[in-house]
């Protein structure tokens, strides 16, 4: 797999390959329905399996979603039948988020053969092209980690970053939720923003009319125009870690190297207590 943005050409025909997995990632918000996992049973892409993100993830914290230990997370993909020998594409029904919060993961814990599939489920339906609601039989297999801590960022590195700023952090949620004059999803969440922080809705880097992520030249000139350098680390954040995954998705296919995701995003930051906000919109706007 020479790039890690797919086509739907590329996945029909390699998908019989024996050392291909194909996951369903899809996800929506918390109590909304039809659920994910019932989209899935009901169509998807032959032979993909459904990973649900929060199975997969922390169970010892209350915030939603949080990368698990490496020894959790290995044992729940090996059951899941992902392991180190395989060329793994996730793809989503509604957007890019779980697909390319599943691509950072596997990255965050050493696996690089992985890749999103551009325009998801709804692209490949629009094509004409076959799903089923058969379930494929799951064999397990063995995933061992390897960890990169410098994809992922904390609470503690971002109030440090604050004090002595050595990376532009990236908000992907949408203005008014930046700017604090919309209610957060996430119940009792503060409005606003992380200090000093950049804008740029992860909703504009898609295509609206076919579901995939623009060319190259447009992501640069919309990270240029929400005022991210290209030279400098960039830490990306949302509500709650999933769409922050599409910037850095999106900044990893515009060849930027130092991209780590605030895994507790809005959940955390917004929670009442002493971590600092502001309201209104990006310093650089």
């Amino acid at each position: 797999m020479a790039h890690d943005l797919i086509s739907t050409e590329w996945l029909a025909a390699h998908a019989d390959e024996p050392d291909l997995r194909i996951v369903d990632a899809s996800y929506k918000m918390p109590g909304v329905t039809p659920t994910a996992i019932d989209d899935y049973r009901q169509a998807h892409i032959p032979g993909a399996i459904f990973v649900e993100i929060d199975a997969i993830s922390d169970p010892d914290t209350a915030l939603p979603h949080m990368l698990p230990l490496p020894e959790r997370f290995a044992e729940r993909l090996g059951a899941l039948g992902l392991g180190n020998g395989h060329r793994i594409v996730f793809y989503d029904a509604n957007g890019f988020g779980g697909a390319t919060r599943l691509w950072w993961a596997l990255r965050a814990f050493g696996h690089d053969n992985v890749a999103v599939l551009d325009g998801g489920l709804k692209k490949w339906r629009a094509e004409g092209r076959p799903v089923t609601p058969d379930i494929p039989m799951i064999k397990p297999t063995t995933f061992t980690p390897d960890f990169r801590p410098d994809l992922v960022r904390d609470s503690a590195a971002i109030l440090a970053n604050l004090d002595l700023p050595a990376a532009q952090i990236l908000d992907a949620r949408s203005a008014a939720r930046f700017e604090g004059t919309a209610a957060e999803p996430w119940p009792g969440r503060r409005q606003g923003h992380i200090p000093g922080s950049l804008n740029l809705d992860h909703l504009t880097l898609v295509d609206p009319a076919t579901g995939t992520l623009k060319p190259t030249g447009e992501l640069r000139s919309l990270f240029d125009a929400a005022g991210v350098d290209p030279s400098s680390p960039v830490i990306t954040s949302c509500g709650s870690g999933i769409t922050a995954t599409v910037l850095a998705f999106a900044l990893h296919q515009v060849g930027h190297s130092k991209v780590s995701v605030y895994d507790g995003s809005w959940a955390e930051w917004g929670l009442p207590g002493p971590l600092p906000i502001e309201i209104g919109p990006s310093r650089r706007n």
